[in-house]
């Protein structure tokens, strides 16, 4: 029987490797959510309304249309003193004065 060639191998365990961790990070990402109404200023995950372009660029804290990724299920129990509800919202808001 031929010997497997040991760069054939490191291949296939790297590849291996490589589809473990995809598959998790996919499964991490199922369980959070977008939620709205509580970055603090700076803070945002990413989108933070007109005249921004990513993560870090929220003005304000608790900006409603700024968004953090939290677990899922967790957002609309956050607290959010800019919120209508006064918690994380699922979409963006318009903010009440705090």
């Amino acid at each position: 029987m031929k010997r497997p060639n040991p760069t054939t191998l490191a291949l296939a365990l790297g590849v291996a490797l490589a589809a473990a961790g995809i598959a998790a990070h996919a499964g991490e990402e199922a369980a959070m959510e977008k939620c709205y109404g509580i970055a603090l200023k700076g803070k945002n995950d990413c989108k933070a309304g007109p005249g921004t372009s990513c993560a870090g660029t929220s003005t304000r804290d608790y900006q409603g249309n700024a968004w953090k990724m939290v677990p899922k299920g967790s957002c609309e129990k956050t607290p959010s003193p800019t919120s209508p509800t006064g918690y994380g919202q699922l979409e963006p808001f318009e903010e009440v004065a705090s």
